[in-house]
Parts: C-alpha cells; sequence; structure tokens
C-alpha cells in the first residue's frame, strides 16, 4: 500500500475532507489533491514537517507516512534517472543573468549562449540553488520568515509553504517557473565569480537570510594531501609514554594545527597536548573562585602558591644617573 492509499482510506474512514487536511498541514488543497492524485512527488520526509502534520489529522504514526514517502520517492527517482535531462528554460536562465553582476554580465551570457546548459550553466545554477535550498531548510519551520517570503512573491502564506516544500526537492533539471517567482527571485539580489578560481560571491536578501554574504572558494588539493601527519606528531604517537591516553578528540585537535609549512618536533605537539589537558587555560581563575571554593583543590593549590610567590617578591628599584 503506497502512501496516498493510506492516506486516501483514512480520510474516508474519518469523514475528512481534503480541505480540513489542507488547512491542517498548512498547505493549499490544490497541493493535497496533486499529491493524492500522484502528480506531485511526496517532500522528503527529513525536510518537512508536513507528515507529522497529516498523521495527527488521520490518527495514525507520522514514520509510517515517512516510511512510505521514501519508498515512492526512491522508485520515482529512479525513473527519472532514465530520462533526458533538458536544458534550462528561458525564464530560469534568464533570472540567473539578471542577478550576474553587471561588470560580469556580457561574458557569462557569451559563455550561457556558446554552450547552452554547458559545465558552466550547470555549476553555476547548482550553487545559487545550494545556497537558496539550505536558507529555505533553516528558516522553513519559522513562521514569520514564511510570511515575509510570501510578501515579497505576492502569495498566501499556504501557497508560499508549498513551493518551498516543492523546492526543496527540485534540482538544477527540474527547476519550475515558481520556484523563481516564488523563492529564488526574492532571495537572491546578486552574485559574482572568479573566472581563475571559480570562487563565487553571493548575496541575498536581507529581509530572508540571517547571514546575507555567501562566499564560496575551491581551492586545488593533492591527493592524499589530508591524510598525511606531520613527522614530529607521528613520533609523539609512536612513543606510549608522550601519548599515554590520548583521545580521538586531542588527535583531531593536534591534526587540525597550522604550522604554515613548517615542521614542528614531538617536542611542540608534547607542549600542545599538555596545554589542552591543562583546566588552568580553560577556566576563569580567581582569588573569590579560591575563597567559594568552586576549584578543585589541586588547582586551587596551584593559585594559591603562585599568589604566595607573587607577594614575597620585592620590587627591584632601578636608578639611572643623569649625565650634564
Amino acid at each position: 500500500m503506497d502512501i496516498t492509499s493510506v492516506i486516501r482510506q483514512r480520510l474516508e474512514e474519518l469523514r475528512i475532507a481534503q480541505r480540513d487536511l489542507a488547512v491542517a498541514a498548512e498547505v493549499t488543497e490544490s497541493y493535497i489533491s496533486q499529491l493524492l492524485a500522484k502528480k506531485k512527488m511526496p517532500p522528503t520526509p527529513d525536510r518537512t514537517d508536513i507528515y507529522h502534520k497529516i498523521a495527527g489529522v488521520l490518527r495514525i504514526p507520522s514514520n509510517e507516512l515517512s516510511r512510505l514517502a521514501e519508498t515512492e520517492r526512491r522508485e520515482r527517482l529512479k525513473r527519472k534517472v532514465l530520462d533526458p535531462p533538458l536544458p534550462l528554460f528561458k525564464e530560469f536562465r534568464q533570472l540567473i543573468l539578471r542577478k550576474c553582476v553587471a561588470a560580469k554580465k556580457a561574458q557569462v551570457t557569451s559563455i550561457f549562449e556558446r554552450e547552452p546548459f554547458g559545465e558552466f550553466e550547470r555549476f553555476v545554477t547548482q550553487k545559487l540553488l545550494d545556497i537558496a535550498k539550505r536558507v529555505a531548510n533553516e528558516e522553513l519551520r519559522d513562521e514569520k520568515w514564511i510570511h515575509r517570503v510570501a510578501g515579497l512573491s505576492q502569495r498566501s502564506y499556504e501557497q508560499t509553504r508549498v513551493s518551498i516544500l516543492e523546492f526543496l526537492d527540485t534540482d538544477i533539471f527540474h527547476v519550475s517557473v515558481e520556484d523563481c517567482i516564488a523563492f529564488l527571485d526574492p532571495l537572491i539580489e546578486s552574485w559574482d565569480i572568479e573566472f581563475g578560481s571559480f570562487g563565487m560571491e553571493i548575496i541575498l536578501n536581507r529581509k530572508l537570510s540571517r547571514d546575507h554574504f555567501k562566499k564560496l572558494e575551491f581551492r586545488e588539493a593533492e591527493p592524499g594531501r589530508g591524510l598525511e601527519i606531520e613527522p614530529g606528531l607521528q613520533q609523539l604517537l609512536d612513543d606510549p609514554t608522550l601519548s599515554a591516553g590520548i583521545t580521538e578528540d586531542e588527535m583531531k585537535f593536534l591534526k587540525r594545527l597550522r604550522t604554515h609549512g613548517k615542521h614542528p618536533s614531538v617536542l611542540y605537539y608534547y607542549r600542545e597536548l599538555q596545554n589542552l589537558r591543562d583546566p588552568l587555560n580553560f577556566l576563569p581563575v580567581s582569588i573569590g573562585d579560591l575563597e567559594r571554593e568552586s576549584l578543585p583543590s589541586e588547582i586551587r593549590s596551584v593559585v594559591r602558591g603562585n599568589k604566595t610567590q607573587t607577594r614575597h617578591m620585592r620590587p627591584v628599584v632601578t636608578s639611572r644617573k643623569t649625565q650634564i
């Protein structure tokens, strides 16, 4: 039994209209109708709360609806892979070019026209979609945010929620005009690209994104470079005395240390490990803390010892003769 059959059966058993289900799920009645007619693919379970809302109305476990939805999505995606990809429709390409910074627009347009839906056009489109999806996924459960998007796209709250749910499931081969009007156009203000490195800078609408500036950088790295361990660190790890009790988190910390081309000795890594383990480096120690006995006894003794040494130190007064 698929997800649409289960929903239809429960609607009939409970005598609930599609309109009431749409209200409970905070989507349009048209969306529910198309979903039950299999004209729309069920949304990804981990990106939406619609199955939880529907399950509450139909009195069935939400995880069961999510499981059925995931099964149907896999079957549809298998069939979709066999279909040849279509190029971007005209309106979507125009939107991307319109959002490009003026200084690069002519060059980008030339590349798009010379290689329709080629690697460069797919690359730019995919990165813009990735950024937009990330924002949509973060804000989907914020009603105020959805209302702001609805106002900018001149749509109702329910229509906007439906558009976002569908947008999260789309890819560069199946972006619709609705996706552009409802979300991409109001979200993305401009984008720029560095042709040498393919780094991108994307400016988002401040009203719709907490972080309105996004910068994507792509650096070439030698194969396996990230797996290399500095000789000094390897020497530390090979010595059971120096590396006694080292944890996985400590290992990750030592591997991430940046040495700017230098090759530190085993002593460097041993000191870093001890600094990482020393609680005095991370706890705010004060005399007030000691009086309140809020610190472990061994730490209090160390601090008191330092304080005593400081009290017995006499200031050194230096004199200097002035020559006339």
